[in-house]
């Protein structure tokens, strides 16, 4: 028996799910979510198979609630329409669901994840998906972390800068920093380049908060923030600053 569940604010797009469902006696629907906050909650304490996830809800969308978890099962998203979004599933997706889809659509889709189920099917194509859907504008006005057993949603514009920190990355707010997930890379690749510069390989920095930067050791600085922190600038990070400072 594979577990299952649905993850959609919609009611009657998990009630047609759980009906077409039925005709398949190997998976169990054990929940269902009408947001990604339960989503994560439910996920993290059943570890079910396969989960049939929207995008668009309330609270956080779908790519964020998968961000937030360390494993992410199996996937069939269930979406209205988005070009870039289809696009990334076509590559990454076990399968994707246009709305609204039929029986004959969703068998496809079920018999697709059944000759696919195994560890690398399972979990590969959901963090390759992740990465590629980063750079969609959609993605880059906040970043959701987890903050203990809590969900926290942090605009933008409110990160200081960005720390490498094994794999992870630490975001630092004038609230405290929080861990996420996530390549340094990705990050560079989703923020908008005129407000974030990467100045080291270890550090993204918010340039509206830089304060001074004086010359270090050969071909190297150090950058004060407003707010106190200090932070080395590589030779690549210092020219990639002066030519968005303009100086």
């Amino acid at each position: 028996m594979m577990k299952v569940v649905i993850i959609d604010d919609e009611p009657l797009a998990r009630s047609i799910v759980t009906a077409y469902l039925n005709a398949y006696p190997v998976f169990e629907v054990i929940a269902e979510c009408n947001n990604g906050f339960e989503g994560v909650k439910i996920i993290q304490q059943y570890n079910p198979d396969l989960i049939f996830l929207d995008i668009q809800m309330p609270k956080i969308n779908g790519f964020e609630m998968l961000e937030l978890l360390d494993e992410p099962p199996a996937v069939i998203f269930t979406t209205a329409f988005d070009e870039y979004a289809m696009k990334a599933f076509e590559t990454h997706a076990i399968d994707y669901l246009l709305k609204p889809f039929s029986k004959e659509r969703f068998d496809k889709a079920i018999q697709k994840f059944i000759s696919q189920h195994n560890v690398a099917a399972k979990q590969q194509p959901a963090k390759a998906l992740l990465e590629t859907v980063a750079s969609s504008p959609n993605q880059s006005n906040r970043v959701v972390v987890k903050d203990g057993n809590k969900i926290k949603i942090i605009p933008v514009a409110q990160i200081q800068y960005f720390e490498a920190a094994d794999d992870y990355v630490k975001i630092y707010t004038a609230e405290g920093d929080f861990l996420k997930n996530k390549t340094m890379t990705s990050f560079e690749k989703l923020l908008p380049s005129q407000q974030f510069v990467r100045i080291h390989r270890s550090y993204i920095v918010n340039v509206q908060l830089i304060s001074r930067i004086d010359a270090y050791e050969k071909e190297s600085h150090i950058m004060q923030l407003t707010t106190g922190a200090k932070l080395p600038v590589s030779k690549s990070g210092y020219a990639k600053l002066k030519e968005v400072l303009g100086i």
